[in-house]
């Protein structure tokens, strides 16, 4: 494990952003696929917003995705994937002293169409997400299948195909990124690791 958590912080120094393909276990990755369409079926998940506190609001020429806030509670794959985060946050905290002392994390679905304009993940008014980190749960996601993450990092532009097991990892203050319209229901978790 802590290979992917190096392979995340490496990638993140070197160039603004890191990805691992190995931070999930497949088995937990297909059993968090499952859990996501199951909230979604049962109709749990809402429109995501824009914006915090007095800002927040919802623009669906903005964003026009549908989320879930995740608690261990809900079941054991999702306890599982935060316990997990809190070990990265140890091992971030341990080798990196970052100070982290808190996370929130959601699902977001996006289904054909839907996308997430540019933008920081830092809110003027808060400056309490420090990491952004996104999973992918999508097997076998193709190129034509659109809905790629676009980071722009330094001038420069990358693409980011939502495969499953994927994880991408960046200063939540400096990448803006997007995510391009998806032509296949597109499934991921979508967080922030915290200093409040």
């Amino acid at each position: 494990m802590e290979a992917a958590f190096e392979a995340l912080i490496d990638g993140l120094v070197e160039q603004q952003y890191g990805l691992s393909a190995t931070c999930l276990q497949p088995a937990l990755v297909q059993d968090l696929r499952m859990q996501l369409l199951t909230h979604f079926e049962q109709g749990d998940l809402m429109p995501a917003g824009i914006g915090n506190q007095g800002a927040f609001g919802r623009n669906l020429n903005i964003r026009n995705d549908v989320i879930l806030w995740l608690e261990k509670e809900h079941n054991a794959a999702e306890k599982a994937f935060l316990e997990q985060i809190e070990t990265f946050i140890e091992y971030l905290n341990r080798t990196c002293f970052t100070g982290i002392n808190a996370y929130e994390f959601h699902y977001a679905l996006y289904q054909k169409g839907h996308f997430y304009k540019r933008h920081k993940d830092q809110f003027d008014s808060d400056q309490g997400r420090l990491f952004s980190l996104v999973c992918y749960l999508n097997p076998g996601w193709t190129v034509d299948m659109g809905g790629a993450l676009m980071l722009y990092p330094d001038q420069e532009t990358i693409p980011v195909l939502p495969e499953g097991g994927l994880a991408v990892f960046f200063r939540s203050d400096e990448v803006e990124h997007e995510v391009q319209p998806a032509n296949a229901p597109r499934l991921s978790i979508a967080g922030w690791l915290k200093r409040v």
